[in-house]
């Protein structure tokens, strides 16, 4: 274990499905070289284009099931049907080694691991609006509008807990968003 100086931050990054806080997430990795992105573990199906261990740890649901009764998860979830979860020791091992990690979770997730480690830096991600949430989905063109209507419909549930993060954006403008979230970052890294 490191002395507590050298240890790396952990920032947490949660909001609905659609309101750009992957692609916030991916332009803060790339502009900040001693933050890193825990991969998280979950049983849904890999979307076209993803990989196994670059966006995900692709689980069987007994093996996901397994690990989290070992207690191997820092925090897990079922979203939209499909299980996820983030490895403890993965978290511990990035920020004993003085990295910051940053955590891509939904807010139950956040919730989570703000009890286990309650000096993460909770950032919530919020959308302009509904319908423009709903514009988002669809553009992406990744589902169909049964699953685009079941995200929309719990994404006001979700947003109504953007209170619970130390920090929340609206993503109304992608470049206002990542000077907020950069900020953040800054203030706040080791």
């Amino acid at each position: 274990m490191v002395n507590r100086a050298e240890r790396g931050e952990l920032f947490i990054v949660s909001g609905p499905s659609g309101s750009g806080k992957s692609t916030l997430c991916d332009a803060l990795l790339k502009q900040s070289p001693n933050l890193c992105l825990s991969i998280s573990c979950t049983t849904r199906e890999p979307r076209p284009g993803e990989v196994d261990g670059r966006e995900y740890h692709f689980l069987s649901q007994a093996l996901f099931e397994a690990q989290r009764d070992d207690g191997a998860f820092l925090e897990w979830a079922n979203v939209h049907g499909n299980l996820y979860g983030t490895r403890k020791s993965d978290v511990e091992a990035a920020l004993d080694s003085g990295r910051d990690i940053l955590l891509e979770i939904d807010w139950q997730g956040a919730a989570q691991v703000a009890v286990e480690i309650p000096q993460a830096h909770r950032i919530f991600i919020l959308p302009p609006s509904i319908e423009t949430l709903r514009r988002r989905l669809r553009s992406r063109g990744q589902d169909d509008d049964v699953v685009i209507n079941r995200r929309v419909a719990a994404a006001a549930s979700e947003m109504e807990h953007a209170g619970e993060a130390d920090y929340q954006i609206v993503n109304e403008r992608f470049d206002d968003a990542l000077k907020e979230i950069q900020a953040i970052y800054q203030n706040n890294h080791s």
